[in-house]
């Protein structure tokens, strides 16, 4: 859990924006979407299937430059 604490004289909004730095950095909201509902192991599968279909497309465009 990512924590901060307030330094003398800082703005909240400082403040504010040093803490969603670091959940972002903690991963903590795609965590929390990743979290948000069940997918099946099978959807999970296809997925992660599809996720790697995708990179490697994108991998050859970059080679073929």
């Amino acid at each position: 859990m990512p924590v901060i604490k307030l330094r003398e004289n800082e703005p909240f909004e400082v403040a504010m924006k040093r803490f969603k730095k670091q959940c972002e950095k903690a991963g903590i909201l795609s965590e929390l979407k990743r979290r948000e509902y069940y997918d099946k192991p099978s959807v999970r599968k296809k997925k992660k299937a599809a996720a790697a279909r995708k990179r490697a497309l994108k991998k050859m465009r970059r080679m073929a430059r």
